[in-house]
């Protein structure tokens, strides 16, 4: 047997895509919560998408999906838009809806495409996305059955195809008609080091910054949201994202998640910073 035979191939590293319903510049300015400086370009009409590394999968053995659904809440609490995070590895591939306070929705596939959600699930998420309630759920209902009928959703738009990362891009072609449109390069399912370095190549793209910068966009644009501008109820909603903060904190210690874990520490990080901005304006 030849040295290049008796070597195997490197396993695929596992990815995420974080796809923020927000134009780049406010999403930009919250991007600093998760921790790790990442690529960031519009994702279509008024989406954005953000492409991370995933240092917490690659040196932390942490799951994906328990990062990219973390890191989703991070992002959406407080905020006016909901976060949809993609994600995959050797095993599996899923989505997790983060918007607002309420509880996180997702679905996920087993790696050759078999469906391991409730199809509950995936409607509640075609609510809260905004998509038809006829239609599009019908094309993602698809995509909740075994394939010899998601095979039947192609000129729906539903995708067809046996494994689960044919059946994320089936969710994105739905989802084009919420205005989501990936740049080229960008396909779920993609090792994360070659999604990175198609991030990296695209025109207009722009990296977020370092955890504690403060935003660089029209803080009157922020305000009505963003505890640390001082906007109206800033006060309310630092607290409130400090206490999910807390919640989100305990019930990731509960089940040894890390993703979780550091979503809450963010979010009560986050709502102290808003609680002391909010206090040196009035000084």
């Amino acid at each position: 047997m030849s040295t290049e035979e008796s070597v195997p191939a490197p396993a695929p590293v596992p990815g995420a895509l974080l796809l923020c319903r927000a134009e780049p510049d406010l999403v930009a300015a919250v991007a600093p919560l998760l921790g790790e400086r990442m690529p960031l370009v519009g994702a279509g009409e008024g989406w954005s998408a953000l492409v991370p590394r995933g240092g917490p999968w690659r040196d932390g053995g942490e799951p994906v999906d328990r990062v990219a659904a973390g890191w989703a809440a991070a992002l959406a609490v407080g905020a006016p838009w909901p976060v949809l995070a993609l994600w995959w590895d050797a095993d599996r591939a899923g989505y997790t809806l983060a918007s607002g306070f309420r509880r996180p929705v997702g679905y996920v596939w087993l790696a050759d495409g078999t469906p391991a959600g409730e199809d509950e699930a995936m409607r509640t998420f075609a609510a809260r996305i905004g998509l038809d309630p006829v239609l599009d759920v019908q094309s993602l209902d698809r995509l909740t059955r075994p394939d010899p009928d998601a095979g039947q959703g192609a000129a729906a738009g539903a995708g067809a195809g046996v494994d689960a990362r044919a059946r994320l891009r089936g969710l994105l072609a739905v989802l084009t008609r919420a205005g989501i449109t990936l740049p080229a390069g960008l396909a779920p399912g993609e090792d994360a080091d070659r999604l990175g370095r198609a991030a990296r190549a695209l025109p207009g793209v722009r990296w977020t910054e370092a955890a504690g910068r403060r935003p660089t966009v029209d803080e009157s644009r922020l305000a009505p949201w963003m505890p640390w501008v001082g906007g109206p109820g800033a006060r309310a909603l630092a607290l409130a994202q400090t206490a999910a903060g807390l919640t989100l904190t305990a019930w990731g210690l509960r089940r040894h998640s890390g993703g979780w874990t550091t979503a809450g520490a963010l979010l009560i990080a986050h709502g102290a910073l808003g609680t002391a901005y909010g206090l040196t304006k009035r000084a």
